[in-house]
């Protein structure tokens, strides 16, 4: 199983240039940040493009509702993110999720040569990703819903004739008790979320139970078992109390792939 490990696209440059090397030399298989409406995710990823050399470099993900084919492109190209290790997460909320995802990933597929990652939640967004994407992105999930949204994934492949895409997992992880109530308060600004909240009521659990909690770094790799088999590669979204350099170095060994 690939470990991915990921950082909030605000984050200072200095902390994800850093933090991006320390992945490579631990042998990491992808570094990613999300796309807020505040910060330009593609200009972050950038940072982490110009320190390394064989890591994949993924967005998690661009909403197609307020960045359209044309500007993500746009972005691709102004940034110039190497399209060899570039994974771009593309994703939408509802109305009209389905449709806007598979014309924007036909968009930008006929304009750049370059693996297009599709967010996934619902039972007809995995199976839409099976069928048009080349890699899926699952988000809040338990090991034991992944591997169900993996099965949909796969459903959806086969219907289109197609290898299935590779699967991966953001996976929040925290270390430390005050960065575990920090992982509790962004669950619940999520579940208020109206198609993350029916998700978490769909699975039977809170927030914080799709994710990985740690007092102390030894306890990670037992939590991180869990998911072996569930996915292609687990990304580790890191949750810390003031975002040091410090902070995120601490997690990337914790977590580092045996």
């Amino acid at each position: 199983m690939g470990r991915g490990f990921a950082l909030f696209a605000g984050t200072t440059p200095e902390i994800i240039r850093a933090s991006a090397r320390e992945a490579e030399a631990l042998g990491y298989t992808s570094f990613w940040v999300n796309h807020p409406g505040s910060t330009d995710g593609l200009v972050s990823l950038a940072h982490a493009a110009g320190e390394t050399k064989r890591i994949d470099l993924g967005i998690g993900v661009i909403p197609l509702h307020t960045r359209g084919p044309e500007a993500v492109v746009q972005g691709v190209h102004a940034t110039k993110l190497p399209l060899d290790r570039l994974l771009l997460g593309v994703g939408s909320p509802n109305p009209n999720s389905l449709d806007r995802v598979r014309e924007g990933v036909a968009a930008i597929r006929s304009q750049l040569k370059t693996r297009l990652v599709v967010a996934a939640l619902g039972p007809k967004m995995c199976r839409l990703a099976g069928e048009i994407a080349d890699g899926v992105l699952f988000n809040w999930l338990t090991p034991e819903h992944a591997r169900l949204s993996a099965d949909l994934v796969r459903e959806g492949a086969k219907a289109a004739g197609r290898t299935p895409p590779k699967l991966y997992a953001y996976v929040r992880l925290a270390l430390g008790a005050k960065a575990v109530a920090k992982l509790a308060e962004e669950g619940g600004r999520y579940a208020a979320i109206p198609a993350y909240g029916a998700n978490f009521e769909r699975m039977g659990v809170k927030p914080v139970e799709t994710c990985i909690t740690a007092q102390q770094a030894d306890e990670i790799p037992r939590a991180l078992a869990k998911w072996d088999g569930a996915v292609d590669e687990v990304v580790l979204r890191a949750i810390t109390v003031e975002d040091t350099i410090a902070e995120n170095t601490a997690l990337l060994r914790a977590a580092r792939p045996s």
